[in-house]
């Protein structure tokens, strides 16, 4: 079977130092319908995010079979599955692709493959009882991740999911500030480098004094205001100037209300602006509007939302240091055990703002460690998988190309190629999770809380994130342990109880073991749906 898919000859471009990066993109594009299918291209920490036209177009077996693809999850938009760091460099050039598609001729889409794509999508492929594949289960995985889809299409998630599109823009930045002061505090602990140390704790300080304003034109952009509108309403609450006024008695401080304070303040902002564009006459809009949003909004800012979103914060940082010191392994163990399910509803993306609020506040979120757990859970269970299925070649090649991302925390490609498809090994995993997450509350519970500077990253990523009171090394060790448990219970689990009699039979068979490695081929297909 051929591994790669017939790619358009791309132009050539001698010592451009992002030739892999453009062939990515080049290999892209034609297989998602050609520039003139693309609406508005962005990404996330691991996906390139696509707004389609035709869904019909789109070939999704031969985008799995790309190497540089993880896999594909289709969801508000389409999201093709890179990797971090490789995601950041593909898609500008699949945006100069597209914008140079456009100017030209658009491409000729053969109907050979458009109707194949129509006709044979993945979700369609009947799934036989014997033997069962790697490209059947990630069938199976798609038909679920669709069901899925449908459910998630109420007002309340759909909300969640454009509070998470105003917050994942900024994880880069909160990453980079994180591990910048993780090696300050590293310094500052050793003694090492004194005249350096001040200078760190400004570049990695910098960005989150001045969060507020980044979440305003966020939040204005998300919902069709001016971005820089709601920027600048943000920006009031980080004025210094803002202690010499008196709310309810009480001297407002910098800062007060935090993300949640610019959340409010720039959701109001776009009301009062498309409100104005209505009522304003164009002759004066371009004086008017701006002036009015800013001053009403502010007002409101100053007067009422820093005040309330003050006090919904300090609530946020109590519950959370409450939860974990009194609650400890029990809350870990809830807390590890259903992160995985919630991922699966959609609603881990209420978590984004609470993850972003304690940040600001203590510099770290006591939650993401334990949240990692979940990982932890699915990377054992996908480990048992691999070893009680000996002789189903497809679908342990599918687990060993997909396991480094595993280990990173790229939890997806496990998720929907492996274990969701598979039933009991979902459910096995999270007992896995459920167990690591014990394991790290336990410690919170015993005073050695720790957190993590920055979200985003999980798994192995997240340790050079930790953060503790109780020094690096520690904190490092509790970390470990719970990724360790969270392995062993997780393979635990799946080994004695992921399997009934019935799905080894049907599982533990490989359909042609003369066939060649599908390194490229139902390993990538499964690798996510």
């Amino acid at each position: 079977m051929s591994t790669e898919p017939n790619e358009p000859t791309e132009p050539s471009r001698p010592n451009r130092p992002t030739d892999k990066n453009r062939a990515t993109a080049a290999a892209i594009l034609p297989l998602v319908g050609g520039p003139d299918n693309v609406i508005a291209v962005a990404h996330c920490m691991t996906r390139l995010r696509i707004s389609l036209r035709d869904r019909a177009l789109v070939q999704d077996e031969a985008l799995r079979a790309l190497p540089a693809v993880l896999g594909v999850v289709e969801d508000d938009t389409y999201q093709i599955v890179l990797g971090p760091g490789a995601v950041a460099r593909v898609t500008p050039e699949f945006e100069a692709l597209v914008e140079e598609g456009r100017s030209a001729a658009p491409p000729a889409v053969p109907p050979a493959a458009a109707h194949s794509a129509a006709a044979h999508p993945v979700t369609a492929r009947p799934v036989t009882a014997h033997p069962v594949t790697a490209d059947e289960l990630a069938a199976q995985g798609a038909a679920l991740k669709e069901a899925q889809k449908a459910r998630n299409a109420t007002p309340f998630k759909l909300l969640l999911r454009r509070i998470a599109n105003i917050f994942v823009p900024l994880i880069p930045a909160l990453i980079g500030c994180g591990i910048i002061a993780g090696i300050n505090g590293l310094l500052m602990n050793l003694g090492l480098l004194p005249s350096v140390v001040p200078a760190l704790a400004a570049i990695a300080s910098g960005f989150m004094s001045l969060i507020a304003v980044f979440v305003g034109h966020n939040t204005a952009k998300e919902f069709g205001g001016t971005p820089i509108l709601g920027g600048a309403v943000a920006a009031i609450i980080v004025f210094p100037g803002v202690a010499k006024i008196t709310v309810l008695g009480t001297e407002l401080r910098p800062g007060q209300g935090g993300v949640l304070g610019a959340l409010a303040a720039a959701l109001l902002a776009v009301y009062v602006e498309k409100r104005c564009r209505r009522l304003v006459p164009e002759a004066l809009d371009v004086l008017v509007t701006p002036t009015l949003t800013i001053l009403i909004s502010g007002l409101a800012t100053l007067f009422g939302l820093m005040f309330l979103a003050g006090e919904a914060s300090a609530a946020i940082g109590t519950f959370a240091d409450g939860l974990l010191s009194t609650g400890g392994a029990f809350a870990g163990l809830v807390l590890g055990g259903l992160f995985l399910p919630l991922v699966m509803l959609g609603l881990h993306q209420a978590l984004i703002p609470i993850h972003t609020t304690l940040i600001e506040q203590s510099g770290h979120t006591v939650l993401l460690p334990i949240l990692a757990m979940a990982g932890a859970g699915q990377v054992g269970a996908a480990i048992a998988v691999h070893c009680r299925l000996p002789r189903n070649g497809s679908l342990r090649t599918t687990i060993r190309s997909a396991l480094p991302a595993g280990f990173l925390g790229i939890g997806e490609p496990l998720i929907y190629g492996v274990s969701l498809p598979l039933g009991r090994p979902f459910v096995t995993a999270c007992v896995g999770g459920a167990a690591g997450g014990a394991f790290v509350g336990l410690f919170n519970q015993l005073g050695i809380a720790f957190g993590s500077t920055a979200i985003g990253p999980s798994g192995w990523a997240l340790f050079p994130l930790l953060d503790g009171s109780s020094g690096l090394g520690v904190t490092v060790a509790i970390y470990a342990g719970g990724l360790l448990t969270g392995y062993v219970v997780g393979f635990a689990a799946t080994y004695f109880f992921g399997f009934t009699g019935r799905m080894l039979t049907d599982l533990n068979t490989d359909p042609d073991p003369a066939a060649p490695d599908p390194v490229t081929g139902p390993s990538k297909e499964a690798a996510l749906t």
